[in-house]
């Protein structure tokens, strides 16, 4: 009766469908989330949440004016007033995601218990057809005083799995890890 398998790994290796570079992306950015939280990052989900209240509104706007009692001809002023409401929550939430989140994948508070005064910008970039991964490590407020350089490292995908699309997650944790350790290595050398 071999119920309790403590000396099992915790979880099932991770696995991306080679072909799709979204599933590569997927799963390397999951990871990385994982990775950053695990060294004591919180993540910060103000932004998400923004974004959410402003998709809420959005349909919110649209079921006003779905289900508006009056018929068309009585009801075109405020069909008018809905439709141009619509268009601009949308196009305040295109500018936030354009301008505040363009690559991020994951923002974070500092460190508790750090002086730092700002949290982490985490972004990744996986081109088309492409197989060069861009890490990058930034502040989240870059005129902070506390703000330090941002760091980046650029690898071909195909360092870090099998060739059956198994993530060999120690060599990426490890190319991570360094990555961020140069971020908080930084602020140290130029002090």
């Amino acid at each position: 009766m071999a119920s309790s398998n403590d000396s099992s790994p915790k979880s099932s290796p991770k696995k991306a469908n080679l072909v799709d570079h979204h599933s590569i992306k997927h799963l390397l950015d999951e990871y990385i989330s994982e990775i950053v939280t695990g060294r004591g990052y919180t993540e910060d989900v103000r932004l998400s949440n923004i974004r959410l209240l402003l998709g809420a509104i959005i349909i919110a706007i649209a079921l006003v004016a779905q289900f508006y009692p009056k018929k068309f001809p009585e009801n075109r002023d405020f069909l008018v007033g809905c439709i141009v409401l619509y268009i601009a929550f949308n196009g305040l939430l295109q500018l936030i995601i354009y301008t505040k989140e363009k690559n991020a994948i994951l923002f974070t508070y500092p460190l508790p218990g750090s002086f730092n005064s700002t949290g982490l910008v985490v972004s990744s970039k996986l081109p088309r057809f492409s197989d060069m991964y861009t890490l990058s490590i930034a502040s989240a407020d870059p005129k902070s005083i506390s703000a330090r350089k941002p760091v980046q490292f650029t690898k071909s995908v195909t360092k870090w799995f099998t060739h059956d699309g198994v993530l060999v997650e120690g060599l990426f944790w490890k190319d991570v890890s360094k990555l961020i350790d140069d971020y908080a290595g930084d602020s140290r050398k130029t002090k």
